[in-house]
């Protein structure tokens, strides 16, 4: 259905935002492999429910790092979601409808790992927060909008106008599917793409350390 609907909309406008027809359908497929590894939609972490549990204070005292140990865990299981949910998809476009093949795919590999590290840094951050919080569905509500607006799941960012556009290419969800499909369709500069999520990664992750110091303080103040 969404194919359909951007072949539609790039059949009446040639030419927008940079792709042909071909361009649009492949984005359709490859935003779409990306939802499973990039876990658009939210969750895909256990540290909500430890810390409602109290067996976050397990994870805290142990020698390995809270964080290095989830990002670890959420690597291996994007991988094996992009084969098992990611490529059937693109393979099924393929037959249907022909998709343009990666511009490099050494460049692809490094932009989706690095999406899948920007995804994994705000998905920490929102599952930190339920320390704080007594209901954690407000922000993961508001994550999943965000994510999915932004991010470039629903139409490429290049066809929001004006500011709105260049402020969601400047924004960490666009790091996690829009620079990652532009990467794959050659429409943008590779070392400035993987740049960008290279600093929202950083920047992401340097919060996440901050908030898991935070939240050791917070259990330690407690008392366990």
């Amino acid at each position: 259905m969404r194919a359909y609907v951007l072949i539609a909309l790039w059949t009446a406008s040639p030419g927008l935002a940079g792709y042909d027809v071909a361009d649009a359908v492949t984005f359709s497929f490859i935003t779409q492999a990306f939802i499973g590894p990039m876990q658009l939609f939210g969750g895909g972490l256990s540290i909500p429910e430890r810390i409602r549990t109290g067996d976050i204070a397990l994870d805290l005292v142990r020698p390995a790092s809270l964080q290095l140990s989830a990002l670890s865990e959420d690597l291996g299981r994007a991988g094996y979601l992009f084969l098992v949910r990611g490529v059937p998809p693109m393979l099924i476009g393929a037959l249907l409808f022909g998709i343009v093949a990666p511009a490099d795919l050494g460049a692809l590999a490094a932009s989706f790992l690095l999406a899948v590290v920007v995804s994994f840094a705000w998905r920490y951050l929102v599952a930190l927060s339920v320390c704080w919080l007594a209901d954690d569905r407000g922000v993961n509500t508001l994550s999943m909008v965000l994510t999915t607006f932004f991010s470039g799941l629903i139409l490429p960012l290049g066809l929001f106008p004006g500011f709105l556009g260049d402020l969601a290419a400047m924004l960490p969800w666009a790091a996690m599917a829009q620079i990652p499909a532009d990467v794959y369709l050659g429409k943008t500069e590779i070392w400035q793409a993987l740049g960008t999520q290279a600093l929202w990664a950083a920047a992401l992750l340097a919060l996440g350390a901050l908030g898991t110091r935070l939240i050791r303080h917070k259990v330690v103040i407690q008392g366990g």
